[in-house]
């Protein structure tokens, strides 16, 4: 996952709370950090993003596979 597949899975899985989530919200998996620090701090985007969802509840069939770009149609 790249930080752009991040940044759109925030946006698809929380709408307008998501970034506030990422700013704020601390997760004990990446080290007691936010989102945000934590991916500054070069932790890989896919692994905030799976502590992101254990603290906010996500169910787990919503954590794999989001903030892809579809495929372009023929």
């Amino acid at each position: 996952m790249r930080r752009s597949e991040f940044l759109r899975a925030v946006e698809a899985e929380f709408g307008v709370r998501g970034g506030a989530l990422v700013d704020d919200l601390i997760l004990p998996a990446v080290g007691d950090r936010t989102a945000a620090q934590a991916i500054e701090a070069g932790v890989p985007p896919r692994e905030v993003w799976l502590a992101l969802c254990v603290e906010a509840d996500v169910p787990e069939v919503r954590r794999h596979g989001v903030g892809r770009i579809e495929p372009r149609r023929a």
